[in-house]
């Protein structure tokens, strides 16, 4: 949330400072509104002749500026980051076709070379691919009742896996089989009944009675 944030204040400064840029002097203290754009596309370069507004260095910025609206809005950074490829290209365009047209380009202090236009607009184009590049973009949204479950919520369990139960031991209730045939079932036999006790026969020369008698 913070880095959208940052990002799209660095992307509308960027593009204020580009739409801005055609209404201060860009080369020998012509404004670049006065720059026809179909001047850029010939072998010939620049010419004196002034163009409309729609016409000038002014469209491709206005188009850069509502392209960052709208990527700022929709938090795409490719839509931010397509309107400072814009105008960083027209600008460099500019130059090479300023350049080719009076031969050599010169910075003075007096205004007859570069102006503040081209500054703004290099600087805009600038800010608007760090303003992209900071966007963090649209986050997917989870499904329904996705969140609530990441987050502890009340939303439905997830089905719980247990072992599976095994199956029951056989028992020796039914017929048995082995290799001579099938096995009868064990049947308990009867307890057996203890004998009953008998008196051992007195003999004379014994130390005592068995009964206790001397």
């Amino acid at each position: 949330m913070v880095r959208n944030v940052l990002g799209s204040i660095l992307a509308l400064l960027g593009a204020t400072a580009a739409v801005s840029s055609p209404f201060r002097a860009w080369y020998g203290g012509r404004h670049g509104r006065y720059y026809r754009l179909g001047d850029l596309f010939t072998g010939a370069g620049v010419t004196d002749a002034r163009g409309g507004l729609s016409g000038s260095l002014f469209l491709p910025f206005a188009v850069a500026a509502a392209a960052t609206l709208i990527g700022v809005v929709l938090r795409s950074r490719l839509l931010v980051a397509f309107a400072g490829v814009v105008v960083l290209a027209f600008t460099v365009l500019w130059i090479v076709r300023v350049g080719q047209a009076e031969g050599r380009m010169v910075v003075a202090g007096d205004g007859s070379g570069l102006g503040l236009g081209v500054a703004g607009a290099v600087v805009g184009g600038v800010l608007l691919l760090l303003g992209a590049a900071v966007m963090s973009g649209r986050h997917k949204r989870l499904p329904e009742g996705a969140d609530q479950e990441y987050a502890g919520g009340s939303g439905p369990e997830p089905p719980h896996f247990t072992d599976p139960v095994p199956p029951p031991a056989p028992t020796l209730d039914g017929p048995q089989h082995t290799l001579e045939g099938p096995m009868q079932p064990y049947a308990e036999q009867p307890p057996y009944p203890d004998p009953p006790y008998e008196e051992p026969p007195y003999e004379e020369g014994q130390q005592g009675h068995p009964g206790g008698r001397p």
